[in-house]
């Protein structure tokens, strides 16, 4: 028996949330009249809008682009930001802190005003335990991303990066796997909530003239990271050194990358301009390094690294949990034909987010509240 519209709208409709539709470049359209500055005829990143700007990568980004001597306008709801992530930051006076939601269309046009240039990280990254709360990826990634897009139309803002991730590929039959390779059957609500924020973006080019630079991440490493595997194994081995569980057999493959190195190739290509050539006007890149380790190599540099040597228990299985897919290594040739290239291997990514973290110990604390 099918759902009838009361409950379908029950179920995708995110509560209290106020969704606008905004016609293109439209002064007579009320919103528009209030926000209107007529921005998007600057190809530079003089004024960047940063969605997620006190999580890991967003942070390092900002202060990356107030380096360069950008203005900045930093967005995030602090759901899982940090705020010491941007302490340095907020005593930049090129720097403006917002705080709010992506699901607050109103809200997040007002702040967007007088940028010209979006950095969209802001995301639900929890890849394990998505089925646990199914609409949170399709509401905090795929209609999140539909919101920016929709606040940059108001402005006239047509130049986005996007973070994607490399788990779009899903259990991928070519290894290393290329921008162009055929995607399978998805095989989480994150990737599958990613990939259709890349298919929006994609429209929003052909369709508005945008011009977007959508990256596919392997896992970031590095200063200020808080989620994912080195995080969980070190709040155990904190817990009790003597043993540490792991989720699976130890024997995934996966590739990770430096989150500066990271920032260093999204920086790199957005200043190029590349998607302008491109004939939909929307590029694609992998990052990621020229290698990958096993989950058994990288618990052995962590260890080494803690000076402990724990008892391992493996869950057993090829797979650490329904989504993981094991084996991620992304063909890196299409980037790094640009000029970049990764300064750390993935070992030296290893260590000092571990060296990170050993000296950062509150974020256990923030995390775990």
């Amino acid at each position: 028996m099918g759902a009838g519209p009361g409950l379908l709208a029950a179920i995708y409709a995110p509560p209290r949330r106020q969704f606008l539709s905004i016609p293109f470049r439209n002064p007579s359209h009320p919103i528009a009249n209030l926000l209107w500055i007529g921005s998007g005829s600057q190809s530079t990143m003089q004024n960047a809008f940063v969605t997620g700007a006190a999580g890991f990568i967003g942070s390092n980004l900002c202060d990356r682009l107030l380096e360069d001597g950008c203005k900045v306008v930093g967005w995030d709801n602090f759901s899982t930001g940090q705020s010491r992530f941007i302490e340095q930051a907020l005593t930049h006076p090129n720097f403006i802190l917002k705080q709010g939601d992506n699901l607050d269309l109103k809200a997040l046009c007002l702040a967007m005003a007088g940028c010209n240039m979006v950095f969209h990280l802001a995301a639900n990254a929890d890849v394990r335990f998505g089925l646990e709360h199914p609409s949170k990826d399709l509401h905090q990634n795929t209609i999140a991303t539909f919101n920016v897009l929709e606040a940059m139309r108001t402005h006239g803002i047509r130049k986005i990066a996007f973070a994607s991730t490399g788990s779009v590929y899903g259990d991928a039959k070519t290894i290393p796997t290329p921008e162009q390779a055929p995607f399978p059957v998805q095989t989480s609500l994150y990737a599958a909530s990613k990939l259709a924020g890349e298919g929006l973006i994609q429209a929003y080019c052909e369709g508005f003239g945008f011009e977007g630079y959508i990256f596919r991440f392997v896992s970031i490493l590095g200063e200020r990271y808080t989620h994912g595997h080195i995080f969980d194994f070190y709040r155990q081995i904190l817990q009790d050194a003597k043993k540490l569980r792991v989720l699976g057999n130890g024997k995934q493959r996966k590739s990770y990358l430096y989150v500066q190195d990271c920032i260093s190739a999204v920086l790199h290509v957005v200043r190029g301009e590349t998607a302008k050539a491109a004939s939909h006007h929307c590029e694609v890149y992998n990052l990621g390094t020229p290698d990958y380790c096993t989950l058994k190599d990288s618990i052995s540099w962590i260890c080494a690294r803690l000076g402990v040597s724990p008892v391992l228990e493996f869950t057993g299985g090829e797979r650490g949990w329904i989504g993981d897919n094991p084996f991620i290594f992304l063909e890196t040739d299409k980037i790094r034909s640009t000029g970049w290239q990764p300064t750390l291997t993935i070992r030296e990514a290893a260590e000092k987010t571990v060296d990170w973290l050993s000296e950062n110990r509150w974020v256990f604390a923030e995390r775990s509240a």
